[in-house]
């Protein structure tokens, strides 16, 4: 690991250590949208949400692509992915799931199946526009979201608005995205500085 990536990620976890203090109990589901009962984790988060929007640089065998993370919309989330992609929990774990509309994946089963029910969905007013991160959840409850895997919009996809957390967004790389292919890994993340 270079040194700047050290760097990097002691800043995320000192940021994600001050942001996850009181949680308890939250429960998430997760998959194809849809998953598995799993158990459920305990997280903990300040009321004090991240000012900054983070940014990571995913690399795929397809190329790379940046997303921009909103903690002002979805904190816990926020703190829960940093978490892991500083970590590189995702890397050598596929896109599982490529449809038309959609691409999902981090999950650790590679089969839409894994990760933890232990996030809360965070709803907001933002509309999942073609670029748009999600994190999958099952149908019911819908009061909780899945710990690992996340999904890309690549096309409008207004049906989700108010029912799936919305995290953020590609800055750039949709056309790798739109590459992307089932079973193609995530090589690694990057938390980038602003």
């Amino acid at each position: 690991m270079t040194r700047r990536k050290l760097i990097i990620g002691a800043a995320v976890i000192l940021a994600a250590i001050l942001v996850t203090r009181n949680i308890k109990n939250l429960s998430l589901p997760s998959g194809n949208l849809i998953q598995n009962d799993l158990p459920s984790s305990s997280l903990s988060v300040s009321p004090e949400p991240l000012k900054d929007r983070p940014q990571v640089e995913i690399s795929t065998p397809k190329g790379v692509f940046v997303i921009e993370l909103r903690p002002d919309l979805a904190p816990k989330t926020i703190t829960n992915f940093l978490s892991k992609w500083v970590n590189g929990y995702c890397d050598g774990k596929t896109f599982h799931r490529i449809e038309d509309w959609v691409v999902q994946g981090c999950d650790p089963k590679g089969d839409g199946t894994g990760g933890a029910d232990s996030l809360p969905t965070e709803t907001s007013d933002t509309s999942f526009t073609a670029g748009s991160l999600g994190v999958a959840r099952k149908p019911y409850p819908k009061t909780v979201s899945n710990d690992s895997q996340f999904f890309i919009t690549k096309k409008d996809s207004l049906f989700l608005n108010g029912d799936y957390t919305y995290f953020g967004r590609v800055l750039s790389g949709m056309d790798v995205i739109e590459k992307l292919s089932a079973g193609d890994k995530i090589i690694s993340t990057t938390i980038l500085s602003k």
